[in-house]
């Protein structure tokens, strides 16, 4: 039979370590990682849900009419129908998100196509951003200087610059498609799609990489956004045009909400996470910043009323298709009656 003292022992520096053990502390870590789990695996890939069924539909009929109503004639049509292309590629890679969060993370389609997804995910935000850039100082031109922009503000002109937009977004991306971004964690059994990388990559390739590329493709364009509205409001505050002020401010402020609601935290975060990884291996940021993303995707949403309200010919056609919309069903009710 054992001593009695080796039994109660274990007992007693167990419950020694029980009562000393600070379990406020605890259950606070353990609520925080629940609510983090919880906003990663739910209600982000919620958000995106919503997010796929809303804009996918404005951004195609916006294209639409951009093609077929509008002809493409003028260069703020050329933006937008580029955003609007913009959106819709990442829009169409949003159901590989969906399954991947609602699966815990866990991702199951391979290293490929893990690269291709998260590359076509930043590639969209900067290259949204660059184009909403690039219609800020269209109607800054336009408005400010509406004679002597005549000569510069052209479609092809307009192309051009999408054009180089859409190289330099795709060139920014090259480092994501040419490094691995899965990472096996066997204690969990999952895959990761670039959650998690090791940490002197992160450190000593993905830390300058990224704060190049937030400080270009974010902080730059947005000093260049808010210049060019504060010039439109402060032009057309000289003159008796109610209408147009209105409109001009109204679109001022969808684009800086977009700016600063939608891509301002992801890009923010995602700085300061390199900075504090980089200077004090903390890596705590992380999470928000998955959360972030999240919030990010809504600007595909918020994008159409940019088109709507940078365009008095886009109004006119999106009322005389909703007009016609409301025609149909009420002729559809009618003869059911």
């Amino acid at each position: 039979m054992l001593p009695l003292w080796l039994i109660i022992s274990p007992l007693l520096l167990a419950l020694i370590i029980i009562l000393t053990l600070d379990w406020s502390k605890v259950l606070e870590e353990n609520f925080r990682i629940s609510r983090i789990r919880w906003g990663v695996t739910r209600l982000i890939p919620s958000i995106y849900v919503l997010v796929f069924l809303v804009a996918l539909p404005l951004n195609l009929m916006a294209i639409v009419i951009f093609l077929v109503k509008m002809k493409v004639r003028k260069p703020a049509v050329v933006y937008m129908l580029n955003l609007a292309i913009a959106d819709v590629f990442f829009i169409s890679v949003l159901p590989f998100y969906i399954v991947y969060r609602y699966c815990g993370n866990n991702w199951v389609l391979g290293e490929g196509m893990c690269r291709f997804v998260t590359a076509t995910f930043y590639c969209n935000m900067y290259c949204s951003i660059l184009l909403m850039t690039s219609i800020s100082v269209d109607r800054f031109l336009a408005i400010v200087y509406p004679v002597r922009s005549l000569s510069w503000r052209t479609v092809n002109r307009a192309w051009l610059v999408c054009g180089i937009i859409w190289v330099i977004s795709l060139a920014s991306t090259v480092p994501l498609l040419i490094n691995k971004q899965t990472l096996s964690v066997p204690v969990l059994h999952i895959t990761t799609c670039h959650d998690n990388q090791d940490v002197e990559v992160l450190r000593n390739y993905y830390f300058y990489y990224f704060i190049a590329l937030i400080s270009l493709f974010f902080f730059f364009p947005l000093c260049i956004t808010v210049f060019c509205y504060i010039g439109i409001i402060r032009c057309l505050s000289r003159f008796d045009r109610t209408h147009k002020r209105l409109r001009a401010i109204v679109l001022t402020v969808i684009v800086l909400c977009v700016f600063v609601l939608c891509f301002g935290p992801t890009n923010v975060i995602h700085f300061t996470h390199y900075l504090q990884l980089y200077y004090y291996s903390d890596a705590s940021l992380y999470s928000a910043y998955i959360l972030c993303v999240g919030i990010s995707s809504i600007s595909c949403c918020l994008d159409p009323l940019i088109y709507y309200f940078a365009s008095s010919q886009c109004q006119r056609y999106v009322y005389s298709l909703l007009r016609w919309s409301f025609f149909c069903f009420a002729i559809e009710q009618a003869t059911l009656l």
